[in-house]
């Protein structure tokens, strides 16, 4: 992750630093060179995945003259990526990002213990459907939506048993395909609660300015630019639904057009064009795509 960017930009070289120090860990090094277990666990992957997003942000800023606060309608990011987009638009400083992003996954692994949660995803159900299915497979545990990525496309979550009867359900009310997923803890949900409590006490101890360019938060897929209530949001992310579909939807009917993923992978870009086939997907995941990027403008 991020080492061919590390190799031909000096200012990424000086994120992946940056972020090495303020976590005390040689990050950028399990992130280059593995082992890829210890990369996969949550507390890592977090600050990692941003740590590539923000090398990129940086890259088109100080190499390229890139600027998100005149070429950006708004900001958004999906669960963890709503840290690296509030960083990208300078709401959070980089430093503060990762430290919270660090205690972000260790506080979410704390909640569940291994192997009493679980999630799935419920493939060709509408989140009305899935959010039917998540309530009859409760029963007295919980299971909850918690990722609405596209049109056909939620993710449930809560204990594993009840997550189990989701999946069995949702095959009964038209669902193409439904799969345990394999993840570490059973993410927005309210059995989050205690990861969310933790949460808002480390969100007290940062500054947190208004964002050079809105923010379309996760919980309510709207744009948000003032300090106290991205935080309250934030916090609110932890146990609440990811409304990724609303979001899209909010920008595309705002005039947004196309939406530029920063960092790893081309899921959001992908998942954009199932919402909204009129919108133009861009990802930049290294020095290719940030040169074609670039002669693109």
């Amino acid at each position: 992750m991020g080492k061919a960017l590390s190799e031909t930009s000096a200012t990424a070289r000086l994120v992946f630093e940056e972020i090495d120090e303020a976590l005390k860990q040689n990050l950028s090094k399990l992130m280059f060179e593995g082992p890829p277990d210890e990369l996969q666990l949550t507390e890592n992957t977090q600050p990692a995945l941003m740590a590539v997003s923000l090398a990129i942000v940086r890259t088109l800023e100080k190499e390229a003259g890139f600027s998100i606060a005149e070429r950006v309608g708004f900001v958004a990011g999906h669960s963890l990526g709503e840290y690296s987009a509030l960083a990208a638009a300078g709401s959070l400083s980089v430093a503060d990002t990762a430290r919270l992003l660090k205690h972000r996954g260790q506080a979410m692994q704390r909640a569940v213990p291994v192997g009493e949660g679980a999630m799935a995803a419920l493939l060709g159900l509408d989140l009305p459907v899935a959010e039917e299915v998540a309530k009859e497979a409760a029963e007295d545990e919980v299971c909850t939506c918690a990722n609405d990525n596209a049109p056909g496309q939620v993710v449930v979550s809560g204990h594993k048993a009840a997550v189990e009867r989701a999946v069995e359900i949702a095959k009964t009310k038209g669902a193409r395909r439904a799969m345990m997923l394999s993840v570490s803890a059973p993410f927005h949900c309210p059995l989050m609660a205690p990861a969310a409590a933790e949460m808002a006490e480390a969100l007290k101890t940062v500054t947190l300015n208004p964002p050079v360019r809105p923010l379309v938060a996760n919980v309510t897929a709207r744009e948000i630019s003032q300090p106290e209530e991205i935080r309250r949001l934030l916090v609110a992310q932890v146990t609440g639904l990811v409304r990724w579909r609303e979001s899209v939807m909010y920008m595309a009917a705002a005039g947004i057009d196309t939406v530029v993923e920063l960092g790893s992978g081309k899921v959001l870009t992908g998942l954009a064009k199932r919402i909204n086939g009129d919108v133009t997907g861009i990802s930049i995941q290294g020095p290719d795509d940030i040169d074609a990027f670039l002669k693109s403008l």
